[in-house]
């Protein structure tokens, strides 16, 4: 794979609270904001969002860091300029103030926005709500944002925030008490919460489902592969289920999962599983 010209994807901006960012679209029908990984949105995440919009629904990707469709493997652009990449990127998240990375018992500035852009897609775009699939940085801002009645269908996929040095960081999820609290009561009432993870992987902890089955119960459907399950061309210790680690072929488990995604996805916004993929 190499970076990702976009051409296919609509761009836009969006602002909120004097903060205006470039946003990708694709599809149409109910909207699913797609966040992408560390270092960025690369062609991963995008072909994810492409799939997002085969099933009927509107994949927003909204650029929050990084350069979107670079590719970050070093077999794109070597191993000098990967690393370069990530020290890149990886400064202005650690210093800025809407990313907490270590923080626990708070939600991540940046969740403001994400929530005024899934209302403005929501009235954009129509259906009984929104989608939202996080992925590692901004895995618990999926799960932030369904405060709001809207968000109907969150996807945590490997969360990492807050990064997981102490046992309260390893059992948190970056959420607030008090967003953490509405969140548990829209759960009683029925929202239901995804979460992906492999068993082995170190910066989505095993504490943090743990405490997630904890706080929403049945709510919480948690897909845990194990290690053995990745794609072994990774340079990478197993953690991205949905595009790094993903071994995109029926019978395996991470073709499962990403397809349990899909259907949780398309069922809570169109009231249907989609079915079999084409394409």
């Amino acid at each position: 794979m190499t970076d990702d010209d976009l051409s296919d994807f609509q761009r836009d901006t969006f602002s909120h609270d004097g903060k205006t960012r470039t946003i990708f679209r694709r599809g149409s029908g109910p909207a699913v904001i797609v966040m992408g990984e560390f270092p960025g949105i690369s062609p991963m995440v995008f072909d994810f969002a492409r799939r997002v919009a085969r099933t009927g629904c509107t994949a927003v990707v909204p650029h929050l860091y990084g350069a979107p469709g670079r590719d970050p493997r070093p077999a794109a652009h070597g191993v000098a300029a990967a690393a370069a990449n990530i020290a890149v990127q990886g400064v202005p998240i650690c210093v800025s103030r809407e990313f907490l990375l270590l923080a626990t018992g708070r939600t991540s500035p940046v969740v403001q926005w994400l929530r005024a852009l899934a209302a403005h897609e929501h009235e954009r775009c129509g259906g009984p709500g929104v989608g939202a699939v996080g992925m590692c940085f901004t895995g618990g801002f999926a799960l932030a944002m369904a405060v709001d009645d809207r968000l109907i269908a969150p996807v945590l996929s490997q969360p990492s925030l807050p990064m997981p040095f102490t046992p309260a960081q390893r059992r948190s999820v970056g959420v607030s008490p008090a967003d953490m609290a509405r969140i548990e009561q829209r759960c009683a009432n029925g929202l239901a919460v995804m979460g992906l993870r492999f068993r082995g992987d170190k910066l989505s902890p095993p504490e943090r489902f743990e405490s997630l089955r904890d706080q929403l119960g049945e709510a919480f459907i948690a897909i845990e592969l194990d290690d053995a399950d990745a794609n072994p061309d990774s340079v990478m210790s197993p953690h991205s289920v949905l595009t790094e680690h993903l071994i995109d072929e029926p019978g395996q488990p991470t073709h499962a999962a990403l397809h349990r995604v899909l259907d949780f996805l398309h069922t809570r916004l169109a009231g249907s599983p989609t079915g079999p993929e084409t394409g």
